[in-house]
């Protein structure tokens, strides 16, 4: 896969994550709870982090980013897993856990090296 193949593949990964942060952000429980509120910072934090290299085309410095930034998606993804049950049991919290989990998984399989 050539860099700027993995980074649009990457990038639809973080379409996903940017939906999980979109319901997270705008979720009241997101208003009344500082960690999930750190879950979505996080999330944002590395997508914006990606955008610039991502409208330059840059696929180096893109793939720099996301892998620097890795361990931090991981981190709040692991975060958001931990804190959901007392947040809220709803299906839609479920149900991003999950989605936030696959798309993490995905990034971090694309940016190890073969």
């Amino acid at each position: 896969m050539t860099p700027e193949h993995l980074m649009q593949t990457i990038d639809t990964q973080l379409a996903h994550v940017w939906m999980v942060r979109a319901f997270l952000k705008h979720s009241d429980e997101a208003a009344e709870d500082d960690e999930l509120a750190e879950v979505h910072r996080e999330l944002y934090d590395y997508m914006l982090a990606l955008g610039g290299p991502l409208k330059e085309g840059n696929a180096a410095e893109y793939l720099r980013m996301a892998t620097k930034k890795l361990a931090k998606l991981r981190r709040a993804t692991e975060s958001f897993a931990t804190i959901q049950p007392e947040i809220s049991q709803h299906t839609n919290f479920q149900m991003a856990v999950h989605s936030l989990q696959a798309a993490v998984a995905e990034i971090a399989r694309l940016l190890t090296p073969a």
